[in-house]
């Protein structure tokens, strides 16, 4: 097949049907997260800035409440251990690569056993309130402040022995889209990959990543 297919799935509103940072902070914040979101996606201050300040609106005795709430309220996109498993079996490397937090990430994730890592960003609950870490930083080429840099992690993966593709569905996304081979993306990140011509095509569920998956790899042969 010549390069090995890697592929950076994204996890809130691509794994999960919905954002799970929002759903935590509707159920748990005071009213002011609201504007601190709008500002993250207006790109007014950086997702790393944005989310750290969301986090300090939570206190850290909250945190087995949040986790039973949002493992309870997290739905699957429908497809995903199919897909799981079609990547084991046929050797593609699935990352996950998320700018969520590892305190629901990973429960939410632990029913499917992947064996790969799980990149999102770190929490620490020892304060008053939940402060969230940044093992995943931006490095010499990303000057975006993500918090857990998508960018960084594909560059990783040298463009000479790998065939890179992204799956995901928002602006946080975007920046890897751009220097991924394919992209598999729906909502926002869709109607980017059509204004800025990168190649991508579209999915509802993980049974239609599946489909796609399985064109690439015939028409790598």
């Amino acid at each position: 097949m010549g390069k090995k297919l890697v592929l950076f799935c994204d996890f809130d509103g691509t794994i999960t049907e919905k954002d799970n940072i929002v759903a935590i902070m509707r159920r748990f914040a005071p009213p002011e997260w609201e504007e601190l979101t709008q500002r993250i996606l207006g790109q007014e201050i950086s997702v790393r800035a944005g989310v750290g300040k969301l986090f300090t609106l939570l206190p850290s005795s909250l945190r087995q409440e949040i986790v039973d709430y949002i493992v309870a309220e997290a739905k699957i996109r429908p497809g995903f251990a199919e897909f799981v498993r079609f990547c084991e079996d046929t050797g593609i490397e699935l990352l996950i690569t998320s700018g969520g937090i590892d305190f629901f990430v990973h429960p939410i994730l632990a029913p499917f056993q992947l064996k790969n890592p799980i990149y999102c960003n770190d929490s620490d609950f020892s304060g008053e309130t939940i402060t969230i870490t940044w093992p995943h930083a931006c490095d010499e080429h990303c000057s975006n402040e993500c918090g857990m840099c998508k960018t960084t992690i594909i560059r990783s993966y040298s463009a000479d022995d790998y065939y890179r593709v992204v799956i995901g569905d928002s602006i946080t996304d975007l920046a890897g889209a751009k220097i991924a081979d394919f992209v598999i993306a729906r909502s926002f990140l869709e109607k980017k990959c059509e204004e800025l011509g990168l190649p991508y095509r579209p999915f509802t569920t993980f049974h239609d990543v599946i489909e796609i998956l399985q064109d690439i790899t015939q028409l790598k042969k």
